[in-house]
């Protein structure tokens, strides 16, 4: 598993340049609330909340999600994260893929290709 963890981190690498085409953007299957500081997700199956499956962010992740409300693409991201954080551009990029990849993995996140966008 590890193996193909890595190989789908690469891909967000590679696709996401500045030039990609791919935006991501939170799911509609998935319901959000900050407490007490921290971002706490609940999917969203058969209308049911699943609370087996609660995610919470610390302040990165809470940045990226909230960042994601609206389509984002890898880039931008990055760019509030360093800002955010007055982190070096290497340290931002590591930590946006991580945080895409895991929440891609989980189907907490979609990748909208520009077409998607229209209408």
């Amino acid at each position: 598993m590890d193996t193909v963890l890595l190989r789908d981190t690469e891909s967000i690498e590679d696709s996401a340049s500045p030039h990609g085409t791919q935006l991501f953007v939170r799911s509609q299957s998935v319901v959000s609330r900050r407490v007490a500081g921290e971002t706490l997700i609940v999917p969203v199956r058969g209308k049911v909340g699943d609370l087996a499956s609660i995610y919470s962010f610390n302040s990165t992740g809470s940045l990226i999600w909230q960042s994601l409300e609206s389509p984002k693409c890898f880039d931008e991201l990055v760019s509030a994260v360093e800002s955010e954080y007055a982190v070096e551009r290497d340290l931002a990029e590591q930590d946006v893929k991580q945080f895409l990849h895991d929440m891609l993995a989980a189907d907490l996140l979609q990748i909208l290709e520009p077409l998607q966008m229209v209408g």
